[in-house]
């Protein structure tokens, strides 16, 4: 054809690249459109992976799991409501916060009773690293009502001291020692406020402080025996003549002035047992900036 150039043998100039224009090979096929995975029926376009960053996967396989340590409290509604605003509970949580998980299983209206039956479904042997570093066991406003008034709920003086016996076993036979185990007696009651509760729901005054009280030496009985600690609410905060009614907000539960209280006097026997944690993770001014994985990816002492 006029205009173009015949082809040569190897060896011309054609090859050597005189004169004459090489023939180029056609280009390649443009990579595929990487396809959209579909999540509830709309496309999701893989993200490019920003630059000096670890994948997901690459952090997964070379940093270990990161064990939190844990304190369990364990009780009735006077442990179920420590997490509202205030709380005692909730307290504990904002101190123990980078060190420790603060657990809140309290159950409102239980006794021990029922308590020793689903303990062992909250706590079960395992890993001894997951285990609680402190563990808190709070009844006896419930098993303490009157029998004739509240069957339901009460529970015999003697069956109420096993039954607390039984829990701490329990604990140590799932690697948790008594030295981590904290009992706290059930607070005084302020007769005259309940019985204001009582009648608004239509039953008679089911509770007495006296009674109470025997419930509470009870408990003190048990940690003696068992040799845990023990937090005596009941004594406490009728020491010295004190205004006790005004730690209670129904005669039964914790005020605002109570949770405080509650708070300040447990606090020292839950500081003993978690003093030597770390704070978990390093402070973010401590974080390596070029390769962060270096600070983050370690055991979280810190």
């Amino acid at each position: 054809m006029r205009g173009m150039p015949e082809e040569e043998p190897p060896g011309t100039a054609a090859e050597e690249g005189v004169g004459v224009r090489r023939r180029l090979p056609p280009p390649a096929a443009p990579p595929p459109t990487p396809r959209p995975r579909r999540s509830a029926g709309y496309p999701v376009w893989p993200r490019p992976q920003p630059r000096g960053t670890m994948a997901l996967s690459e952090a997964v396989a070379c940093g270990s799991y990161l064990l939190w340590p844990r304190v369990l409290l364990f009780g009735d509604s006077i442990t179920q409501f420590s997490f509202q605003q205030g709380g005692w509970g909730a307290s504990l949580a904002d101190k123990l916060v980078r060190k420790c998980d603060v657990l809140n299983r309290g159950f409102s209206g239980y006794n021990t009773r029922w308590a020793k039956i689903i303990l062992p479904r909250l706590i079960q042997k395992g890993n001894s690293l997951d285990n609680p570093v402190a563990v808190t066991i709070f009844f006896g406003a419930n098993d303490s009502a009157l029998k004739d008034e509240n069957p339901k709920q009460h529970i015999p003086l003697e069956e109420y001291t096993a039954n607390l016996k039984s829990m701490v076993q329990y604990l140590k036979s799932v690697d948790i020692p008594e030295d981590r185990v904290i009992l706290i007696t059930p607070p005084p009651l302020c007769e005259a406020a309940w019985e204001k509760e009582c009648l608004v729901q239509g039953c008679k005054l089911n509770r007495l402080n006296l009674v109470v009280g025997e419930y509470a030496s009870a408990c003190l009985r048990v940690a003696q025996d068992c040799g845990t600690d023990v937090l005596d609410l009941w004594s406490l905060m009728q020491k010295d003549s004190q205004d006790f009614p005004s730690y209670l907000s129904d005669g039964l539960h914790l005020s605002p002035k109570g949770n405080e209280f509650v708070f300040s006097h447990l606090w020292p026997l839950i500081e003993k047992k978690v003093s030597s944690l770390p704070l978990l993770l390093p402070y973010w001014r401590d974080v390596a900036e070029a390769k962060p994985e270096l600070s983050l990816l370690g055991d979280g002492d810190h």
